[in-house]
């Protein structure tokens, strides 16, 4: 659980604040950022019974792309509503699992967004997919503080745990499992880009596709939503990445010059 960070978007209760860091410490999630916080509310966050120390450890950024620039995967949680979702959707246990096997390798970050809103579609389109908590449809959102306490839970027990054989019966390997579970290592030794450079990548290509025509001025905010997502998509690997961004640079030189 040391490669996992909760990120807090633009949270404004205290009481809030201070549930969430309780649950953290309860199930081993130590690293709290906060993404624009209210300021009252951060200053007033000191009720968590035991939490006190993960509290005054936490981190503040003004924007998200600081926060989680040192992660190689962002999930966004999302109650859904009404919103038109633009990112694959997992369930609890599903993302669970899938967060346990890539915190082997990297640092992942969990976002909440704020109390009203939760996430914009700004904030979404850091994500690399969402996560849902399954409630009722008749009733989906809940309070942040228990939010926080479900996922922290499920990522500390299912998340973490390895492929055990049921009920501690010993499993019968033949060679087909033996390479299987060598595939399986392999993966997760895999180590993905962190997202400080897959926004280089982003940015350089944004350039090029302004200096190429590409887009127009007042597309540019969609398009750079659409590429953010598009590049988290690909779950570049660290030589991918630095191979990716060289290419760009080079593109991007040959447009300057022959301007």
């Amino acid at each position: 659980m040391t490669n996992l960070c909760v990120v807090l978007v633009r949270t404004r209760n205290p009481l809030n604040v201070g549930a969430v860091a309780r649950a953290m410490s309860n199930f081993g999630v130590m690293e709290l950022r906060a993404v624009r916080p209210y300021g009252k509310a951060w200053r007033e966050a000191k009720s968590a019974v035991g939490a006190g120390e993960l509290l005054a450890r936490a981190k503040e950024f003004a924007d998200l792309s600081e926060a989680v620039a040192d992660c190689s995967l962002v999930v966004g949680t999302t109650a859904v509503g009404n919103r038109e979702m633009k990112h694959p959707l997992r369930g609890l246990e599903e993302g669970a699992q899938l967060i346990g096997k890539r915190m082997k390798s990297g640092r992942v970050a969990v976002l909440f967004g704020s109390e009203k809103w939760g996430l914009s579609n700004e904030d979404l389109s850091y994500c690399h997919w969402l996560m849902r908590v399954p409630t009722r449809v008749e009733h989906r959102s809940m309070n942040l503080g228990q939010a926080a306490a479900v996922v922290m839970y499920e990522l500390g027990g299912r998340g973490s745990k390895g492929g055990k054989g049921s009920k501690g019966k010993e499993k019968v390997i033949d060679n087909d499992s033996l390479k299987s579970g060598a595939t399986l290592r392999k993966q997760e030794r895999e180590e993905f880009a962190e997202m400080e450079t897959v926004e280089r990548i982003g940015e350089a290509l944004l350039e090029a596709l302004r200096k190429s025509g590409y887009i127009a001025a007042r597309g540019e905010v969609k398009a750079e939503e659409k590429l953010r997502r598009m590049l988290r998509r690909f779950s570049l690997e660290v030589g991918d990445a630095e191979v990716l961004l060289g290419m760009v640079r080079k593109i991007l030189w040959k447009l300057e010059q022959d301007r």
